[in-house]
């Protein structure tokens, strides 16, 4: 007889089961234990989890389903149960079925993924342009275009390195995710990204899972992508593209944050500071962190 901490142990595994892929997500970075998709904080994103909950039926439908044949199979038509076997060969009307429903559920499963991709790529219309540019030296070079344009390049352009472990654990900050300068974005605005790589440098790819994005980026070519990010917070990704001995330390940390925090961080930025006086001003502005993992 089953004991009730094997009980209690099983009702447990068929909840988390049945709950929704990100009940053990949080926004903007992945915890310990967590079942499925980092929360969706753009449309992009929204869709994408939405797509994954739908197929997540659909194969589970047929897996139960061959399942279940395959088992009455092996019930039915063993040689016990059947010694004197069909000599049956063909069967018109099975193996026409057999065609047309996987064609059916091919195409039920193609006219959403045709309008997530067409979601992905059709650029709308965009408040900002940032442009990020993967570095040799497996960091990021972040530039801002609309906030003025000095000897044809941007007033606004910094590196975004990894934080030392050291002071990632000062912070409360997970190590391998935070960096010392985020980039800083205004929530609910669209924001167009502009990504390469340096054309000294290999591939590297810039992804953010809450937003629901990864792009190439390419040395010598210039790829697009967007998002619009609808909770403020902090945002972490990585480098997703295998770039070298340095791949597992370029992190890419973003801030959504209120129109008028942006403000006072794009005024402060375009006066010049010094780095002490930007981690200084940094922290006036800090969303509030999502959850951490543990180190």
């Amino acid at each position: 007889m089953m004991t009730k901490s094997w009980g209690r142990a099983l009702v447990a595994m068929l909840a988390m089961m049945l709950a929704p892929v990100s009940a053990l997500a949080a926004a903007g970075i992945a915890v310990d234990g967590q079942i499925g998709f980092q929360d969706a904080v753009t449309p992009v994103a929204e869709y994408i989890h939405w797509f994954h909950n739908i197929l997540l039926v659909i194969i589970t439908v047929i897996v139960v389903f061959v399942l279940g044949l395959l088992l009455y199979v092996m019930w039915r038509f063993n040689a016990k149960a059947n010694p004197v076997p069909s000599k049956t060969t063909h069967h018109a009307l099975l193996e026409v079925a057999w065609t047309v429903i996987p064609i059916i559920i091919l195409v039920v499963i193609a006219i959403p993924s045709l309008r997530l991709l067409y979601l992905q790529r059709d650029i709308p219309v965009a408040d900002m342009t940032i442009k990020a540019i993967g570095n040799p030296g497996w960091n990021w070079t972040y530039q801002y275009p609309d906030l003025g344009i000095e000897n044809d390049e941007p007033k606004v352009s910094f590196i975004q390195n990894l934080l030392p472990e050291d002071q990632a654990k000062a912070k409360n900050v997970p190590y391998l995710l935070a960096a010392d300068v985020p980039m800083v974005v205004p929530v609910n605005k669209t924001v167009k990204m502009i990504i390469t790589s340096d054309p000294a440098g290999i591939i590297h790819a810039w992804t953010i899972p809450s937003f629901g994005m990864k792009i190439d980026a390419v040395p010598g070519r210039l790829n697009e992508d967007w998002f619009k990010a609808t909770r403020e917070g902090v945002y972490y990704g990585q480098c997703s593209e295998l770039c070298g001995k340095n791949h597992a330390f370029m992190p890419i940390e973003v801030w959504v944050v209120d129109d008028a925090k942006f403000k006072a961080w794009s005024d402060f930025v375009l006066t010049g500071p010094d780095d002490a006086a930007l981690q200084d001003f940094l922290k006036t502005i800090m969303p509030a962190q999502p959850m951490m993992a543990s180190n």
